[in-house]
């Protein structure tokens, strides 16, 4: 996927965007607001679990195009499905997304979500 920060708002003070990726491999949406997991082949070893380098992503180690199996992204993109719940461990962000963030099926009560349904 292209990822592009102008298009969540991410600029310099010269209007470009902060980050412009044209393949970012292994790819997966969690937000409707622009938060996906995806792979990062462009982070180092040293950052991985240890430094938030983010802005706002959770990144996995990865290789540029994607083609090894054995990388952690390619790990998660391939047993993952959706509607699988993420949870972030560890992190000093607190955040809980809000339920129209994103799926809503884990985010919000089930009154809530079945009051909202097509049978209600």
């Amino acid at each position: 996927i292209h990822m592009n920060g102008a298009t969540v708002g991410l600029t310099k003070k010269d209007g470009k965007p902060s980050y412009d990726i044209e393949a970012v491999p292994h790819a997966m949406r969690l937000t409707a607001s622009g938060t996906f997991i995806h792979g990062n082949y462009w982070g180092t070893d040293a950052v991985f679990g240890k430094v938030n380098t983010s802005h706002g992503c959770v990144g996995l180690k990865d290789v540029k195009g994607g083609g090894d199996g054995k990388q952690p992204a390619a790990w998660f993109f391939d047993n993952s499905m959706i509607g699988d719940v993420v949870i972030v461990k560890n992190s000093e962000d607190k955040t809980t997304l809000a339920p129209d963030n994103g799926l809503s099926d884990w985010t919000m009560p089930w009154s809530e979500w079945v009051a909202g349904s097509t049978t209600h």
